[in-house]
């Protein structure tokens, strides 16, 4: 009987049973019957409720909405079936309708309701929504709830609250694994390992047990060289505990490690004693080879993969083309290409793999293969944009650069600190760099939250350094929270560029200070500083501290720099000596052409002459070198070597690189 044919039909039983009553009875048939239809009421809910959950555990929402918008009386369980099955299938939009219709209709919410919505919120990052929803439990009385509680801990940790969801935590009547592990899974992915440790430690203080997902996030969060003992002390307590033979994650987790701490015997080695291979254990190890440049032995692994009835995923196929990125390999990334074609992971459900092609392309400065790729897509996705961004900003076609950044935001495909970053940088690089263009992007950047980010404060530095705006690099510098070398790199950088040699050094004591160490372009952005204001005595204090305050060996960049800082100065004769102790490397003409140019400077004839002689042998084919050879014999009065050397150039056929300069007038301020 239809749910539409129920309720008339025991409305006709009702009004039957009292004509059928006795008079003296008639006070009390109103109350069993109204027991009666409440009772069958809820058979009818109940009844309906089973065939819901039915068709959701067999994936048809469809058929589950259908009934569940045809029932006349619904009750809580039915509510939290269709919300956590819209959940499960990935319409989290329809889930929080569903729940404001359950509210509005004064359908009270029990813990299994909060649990699914919080978790909503979470993954789908509704905030707003989430904090409503936190308040309707502390209204409610929910708050004491073991489940309730872990999933707002879940929540405001998502939201990067850190500080409030630890208070929950703490406020939690117990405290279980469920709720750790929430709190080990964020410090896990954002390596933060010093709480890491101590939510573990206070785990086995409280007697919480451990299980296998508590393992696998405290072994993914050793995952770096830093933390490698630390990882193979939880590799031998996983073992005494049996977990690796009964849980396969946690032995997955164990190969993942050692791979990416780089100990490719010992991935191995963890690989092989796991109990029951399967194909995430294969593309581990198979990933784990590639990443770190084994090529043959990655291949060799996915062909005895294949061998035993294993289907390659998609992380197998994506190491191999980060594998072609890397290496400039476009041959064997084509050859992977037809692979996954012939395995069909091309399709828009293969998003990373799509990407993955795209960058590998850009990356061998195939850029039209990497243009067709984009538009084979179903649909444009952010991954497969920025992928596709960063592939032409490294061909440094930097106006499709900029166009693709346009269609990103008038599309509504939204950006992200990769998105930013990346049109910043073509930004920089235009000719000539836009402040107007610059100061757009960057209100884009604080509307969308992504303004503080490391690679964007970065960009943001260096594009306004180099449209001359020091001061507003700075103040991006200053509301940077916790600036890292790179943002020091970026900083000094822009000093460097705009003959600012005193800030440069004034900054890198305030790393100094600030406990932020260095690295090879800090300084070296810091020596060209001092080269371009004339501060020898403090560049050659920084080049001599670089190995005894800092453990760095000067490079063959920082001998230069260092050259050029003496030859400017007139110290011809140090920076030759200096020159001479540089590492030797092949075609190193950088050095010598900049000693030559001190030479003519300051007039020191002989020094010229062997400097001269050394870039013609580092460099015959170069008809810059020759041309600059050339002026000096002739400044020096050896007019007719000067015209054999120029006739040497022109008999070989050696062309001048064509220059480009631009000059950038502010109309309104000549006004």
């Amino acid at each position: 009987m239809s749910q539409a044919k129920v309720v008339p039909t025991l409305r006709r039983l009702a009004s039957l049973a009292q004509q059928r009553c006795p008079a003296p009875a008639m006070a009390a048939a109103p109350l069993e019957l109204g027991s009666y239809l409440e009772e069958n009421l809820n058979q009818v809910v109940y009844s309906h409720n089973r065939e819901i959950d039915r068709f959701i555990k067999s994936g048809n929402l469809t058929y589950a909405q259908d009934l569940f918008d045809r029932m006349s009386e619904r009750d809580v369980v039915s509510y939290n079936l269709v919300i956590s099955g819209h959940s499960h299938n990935g319409c989290p939009t329809q889930a929080m309708e569903l729940y404001a219709e359950m509210v509005s209709g004064g359908v009270r919410e029990s813990a299994s309701t909060f649990s699914s919505v919080l978790s909503i919120c979470s993954d789908a990052e509704f905030w707003r929504e989430g904090v409503q929803v936190h308040c309707r439990v502390i209204s409610l009385g929910f708050g004491g709830n073991l489940f309730v509680a872990s999933s707002l801990v879940g929540l405001h940790m998502s939201m990067r609250l850190q500080d409030v969801a630890l208070k929950l935590f703490e406020e939690m009547p117990v405290r279980n694994v469920a709720a750790c592990n929430l709190l080990l899974r964020w410090f896990s992915e954002n390596r933060d390992t010093e709480q890491l440790f101590g939510v573990h430690r206070r785990m086995e203080l409280e007697g919480v047990a451990l299980n296998g997902l508590t393992y696998c996030y405290m072994i993914r969060g050793c995952c770096n060289d830093v933390l490698f003992d630390e990882g193979k002390q939880l590799h031998s307590r996983v073992i005494k505990s049996g977990w690796t033979d009964s849980n396969i994650f946690v032995a997955n987790a164990l190969v993942d490690f050692y791979s990416s701490c780089g100990s490719l015997i010992e991935a191995k080695k963890s690989f092989e004693a796991v109990p029951e291979m399967d194909v995430i254990s294969w593309n581990s190890i198979v990933s784990a080879f590639a990443d770190h440049g084994s090529l043959l032995d990655s291949v060799a692994l996915f062909r005895r993969m294949q061998f035993w009835g294993m289907r390659p995923s998609i992380r197998s196929f994506v190491a191999f083309l980060n594998f072609c990125t890397r290496n400039g390999d476009a041959q064997f990334g084509k050859q992977t290409h037809c692979y996954i074609l012939k395995m069909g992971l091309d399709t828009s459900s293969s998003i990373h793999v799509q990407s993955a092609l795209i960058d590998m392309y850009g990356k061998c400065n195939d850029v039209e293969s990497s243009v067709s790729v984009y538009r084979t897509l179903p649909a444009p996705t952010l991954e497969c944009c920025n992928s596709l961004m960063t592939s032409l900003m490294h061909c440094v076609i930097t106006s499709d650069v900029i166009e693709m950044f346009c269609l990103m935001i008038d599309e509504g495909i939204g950006i992200d600190e990769v998105t930013l970053s990346t049109v910043l940088k073509a930004l920089s690089l235009s000719a000539p760099p836009s402040f107007p263009s610059f100061t757009s992007v960057h209100c884009c950047a604080v509307k969308s939250g992504y303004a503080t980010e490391t690679a964007v404060s970065c960009s943001l530095i260096e594009g306004y350094s180099r449209c001359g705006q020091v001061e507003l690099s700075r103040k991006v510098f200053d509301d940077t929270a916790s600036p890292n070398v790179f943002c020091f790199t970026s900083i000094i950088s822009g000093y460097a560029r705009n003959g600012m040699g005193r800030d440069c050094i004034n900054t890198l004591r305030e790393m100094d200070q600030k406990g932020v160490v260095p690295d090879e372009v800090t300084l070296l952005c810091v020596l060209s500083g001092c080269s371009h204001s004339g501060l020898v005595e403090e560049g050659q204090l920084v080049f001599e501290s670089m190995e005894s305050k800092y453990g760095i060996s000067p490079g063959r960049k920082h001998y230069s720099c260092m050259v050029d800082v003496l030859g400017r100065a007139g110290l011809v004769e140090k920076a030759e000596e200096l020159l001479l102790q540089s590492p030797p490397v092949e075609s190193d003409c950088v050095s010598w052409s900049s000693l030559l140019q001190s030479c003519r400077l300051h007039r020191k004839e002989a020094i010229g002459r062997r400097a001269a002689t050394v870039l013609l042998d580092l460099a015959p084919n170069n008809f810059s070198v020759h041309i600059q050879v050339s002026n000096f014999y002739s400044e020096i009065g050896e007019s007719e070597l000067s015209i054999r050397i120029r006739e040497i150039a022109k008999s070989h056929q050696l062309m001048r690189e064509i220059g480009f300069s631009s000059v950038v007038v502010n109309i309104s301020e000549q006004l």
